[in-house]
């Protein structure tokens, strides 16, 4: 009689796996019969999501908090795409460090001049750090987001942006809406712009400024057909027409090339404030 060699008996320890806890799951309780590979593969991909869902964290500090969110990879999105149909990635983001908790510790967080640091100045130093930590990541956080982690309103994550782009003028926080181009602010097309009229080429302004080189692309064209539209005198509601893009978005291309190309047709106020043209010719805010 042969014995079962000593080997063979540690066969089934790593076989305890929750992998194969999936496909006993399977076959057992939901009684899903066929194919042990099908099944092998299903379970593959339940493990790689648990895996993308609960990253380990061990190799970092306390603080950090698990997010799911955007992948900065997702394209612009189309009319009436759902938000659960984008791209997504899951970041560790540093919610509290360790100078966070030192501040505490000593009782107070003091500048150069031993001013005393407000909640406000802290908040957007945090709310920097969470967008900079995402993007490294994969990911882009909206306001939204911003606004459930740091526990501020929409308005106050707002502000918070408008001010650090003040305070910082040739950084642009990548944040979703700026990398997705949403919404309507000149911010960031005032830095590429002011970036393209010093010569930098656009794949060293797309590093610069967080944005991929189609978006930089599609800002430094517009802004080329609105100089172009200038230098052949064509009206606000004729240059809507030809690009099709919004009344508001036109206003703030041709403030840009008057701001370098004083030499061009003046920008005329009556023609900026006058509300000519039916809805027809207006098209949504686009860069």
């Amino acid at each position: 009689m042969s014995k079962v060699p000593v080997t063979s008996r540690y066969e089934s320890i790593p076989k305890r796996n929750f992998r194969n806890a999936i496909i006993k799951l399977c076959e057992e309780h939901y009684k899903i019969l066929g194919s042990r590979k099908v099944l092998q593969l299903l379970a593959d991909d339940i493990v790689q999501l648990h895996q993308e869902f609960y990253p380990e964290a061990k190799h970092r500090g306390m603080g950090y908090i698990v997010w799911r969110t955007t992948a900065a990879s997702t394209k612009k999105p189309s009319y009436g795409q759902r938000a659960e149909d984008y791209q997504v990635t899951t970041v560790l983001l540093p919610l509290i460090s360790d100078e966070d908790i030192e501040a505490r510790l000593v009782g107070k967080q003091a500048k150069a001049d031993n001013q005393f640091i407000s909640q406000q100045e802290r908040d957007i130093q945090v709310m920097a750090r969470l967008i900079k930590s995402a993007y490294a990541q994969g990911g882009i956080l909206s306001g939204a987001e911003l606004s459930v982690l740091l526990n501020r309103s929409l308005t106050a994550i707002g502000r918070y942006l408008k001010i650090y782009h003040q305070q910082h003028p040739q950084e642009i926080l990548p944040t979703k809406g700026n990398i997705l181009d949403q919404g309507s602010s000149p911010t960031h097309k005032g830095v590429i712009i002011d970036l393209y009229e010093q010569g930098y080429p656009e794949i060293d302004i797309a590093r610069l400024t967080t944005h991929n080189i189609e978006s930089v692309g599609r800002y430094i064209k517009t802004y080329r057909d609105v100089k172009l539209m200038l230098e052949k005198e064509l009206s606000l509601m004729e240059m809507v027409r030809v690009t099709g893009k919004g009344r508001s978005t036109i206003i703030q291309y041709r403030k840009l090339v008057d701001l370098y190309h004083p030499n061009l047709k003046k920008l005329d106020n009556d023609d900026i404030e006058n509300k000519e043209g039916s809805d027809e010719t207006k098209a949504p805010n686009a860069p």
